[in-house]
């Protein structure tokens, strides 16, 4: 497959696409390769994951210059998302020493319990964040004893490619880590349906999810998924409003809206509406969208032509248009932050669907409840924002919005300490924080009589 930059619409390189025999070729040899990798200490499993963070961080200019060129992000971005991945790695690095299970009391003897790993997980990686999503679940997929065979995005390869030759160099055995890439109706199914893949931890579109989990079914596979978000950024009359419009436009149009927890939806109480977006215009204008090798850029282009087309169809012409930024003309893949509102807006695609694009729809509400109700009336529940002096109302909305990560007075959705996943159509199961290895591994209870 031909890789195109999507700042400039040039070929970057090209990468092999897997077929299904090489997929079956790449899940024997990680099954071999799990019975040594499963015994290897816990310290020294620790002392591994440590050098492989040391190498990506010793690396890390090369693999966000990658990122930049495949992806389009903008450097300073891509220079955090390698940092994150060295981060994850170090953090689930002391996860196998302190793997422990229980010691529960029982009558007529010792019952303990141990965390054993899966065997072989697929990780499915989507092409909006390659680095950080790749560590959320290779890291502790790996700490527990796993091996991974990692599928990146097919437009996205290479940064996970390099990552492997990483965790070669840093000492990892062979075929503990593999990155296989490929296309997803091949090597992403087949990774679902194969019988020596114990788990499938995917990233993406919801409707690429419910096709994985029914694929999964037959062999009850495990399977996390962290799928699409409509998410609610819902701003109160009593709010620093100044503050929250000034953070809006990064809170939607990050990584040019390429993000399931962009919060794209803008709730106003009616009272502080027209305030509030005599606040967001300057702040959207003031968006950055330019050169990914620029250190001022804050937001490169999307991905494709064909995906920059599927996000201008949600744009309509006329009055609903309230707010347009700037983005460069020529070559590459660009589109302007955009905020639609006004009477009707509720009535546009763009208001329910996904659309993954510098796109957000502003509308007013009246009070708590009527908050509660729009913020809800979605398939979606990832995350969302809310704004707020009053600490009472900030919890009651925090229980009310249905929703699996929320911020209040901030925007902030992953952070690699705390669990992320979301609620109903969002997803199924959570990803990093403490108790991240749980979801690669399984519990076996051990009972040892001690009567005689």
């Amino acid at each position: 497959m031909d890789l195109v930059n999507p700042a400039t619409e040039e070929i970057i390189t090209s990468v092999a696409m897997a077929s299904v025999p090489e997929t079956d070729l790449a899940v024997r040899r990680a099954r071999r390769a799990f019975d040594g990798w499963r015994r290897v200490s816990p310290g020294d499993r620790a002392r591994l994951l440590r050098r492989f963070a040391e190498l990506v961080d010793d690396h890390a200019g090369e693999l966000a210059g990658l990122e930049v060129a495949e992806a389009g992000h903008p450097v300073a971005q891509a220079r955090w998302e390698a940092g994150n991945l060295r981060d994850v790695l170090h953090y689930y690095s002391a996860a196998p020493e302190r793997l422990t299970g229980r010691q529960i009391p029982v009558p007529g003897g010792l019952d303990v319990t141990f965390h054993e790993p899966l065997g072989v997980v697929g990780l499915i990686v989507p092409w909006n964040f390659p680095m950080p999503i790749l560590g959320w679940g290779l890291a502790p997929a790996l700490a527990a004893g796993n091996t991974v065979i990692v599928k990146p995005a097919e437009a996205t390869p290479l940064t996970a490619l390099r990552v492997g030759e990483l965790a070669l160099e840093a000492g990892l055995p062979a075929d503990v880590v593999t990155v296989l890439p490929g296309e997803g109706p091949v090597v992403g199914r087949r990774l679902a349906e194969h019988p020596d893949v114990a788990k499938i931890a995917f990233t993406g579109s919801t409707r690429v999810g419910r096709e994985l989990m029914a694929a999964c079914a037959a062999g009850v596979k495990r399977l996390t998924l962290e799928l699409g978000g409509k998410s609610a950024n819902i701003v109160f009359a009593d709010a620093d409003l100044e503050k929250a419009a000034a953070t809006a436009p990064g809170a939607v149009f990050d990584n040019a809206g390429q993000d399931c927890c962009a919060r794209s939806r803008i709730l106003v109480q009616r009272p502080a509406y027209d305030r509030f977006m005599e606040l967001l215009e300057p702040a959207v204008q003031a968006v950055a969208v330019g050169d990914p090798l620029d250190e001022g850029t804050q937001v490169g282009p999307l991905i494709t032509g064909a995906h920059r087309a599927r996000v201008a169809g949600y744009v309509p012409d006329g009055p609903l248009v309230a707010i347009r930024g700037r983005a460069p003309s020529g070559k590459g893949f660009w589109y302007p932050p955009t905020v639609l509102a006004g009477d009707g807006v509720t009535d546009l695609p763009a208001w329910r669907e996904e659309v993954f694009g510098p796109v957000a729809v502003v509308v007013p509400f009246e009070d708590e409840a009527d908050a509660v109700r729009i913020a809800n009336d979605t398939p979606y529940g990832l995350s969302g924002s809310i704004w707020t002096r009053d600490v009472g109302r900030a919890f009651r909305m925090s229980r009310a919005v249905e929703a699996g990560n929320l911020s209040v007075n901030s925007h902030s959705s992953v952070r690699f300490w705390t669990p992320f996943g979301g609620f109903k159509q969002s997803g199924l199961g959570r990803e990093l924080g403490p108790d991240a290895l749980a979801a690669f591994t399984d519990t076996k209870n051990v009972f040892v009589s001690t009567e005689e």
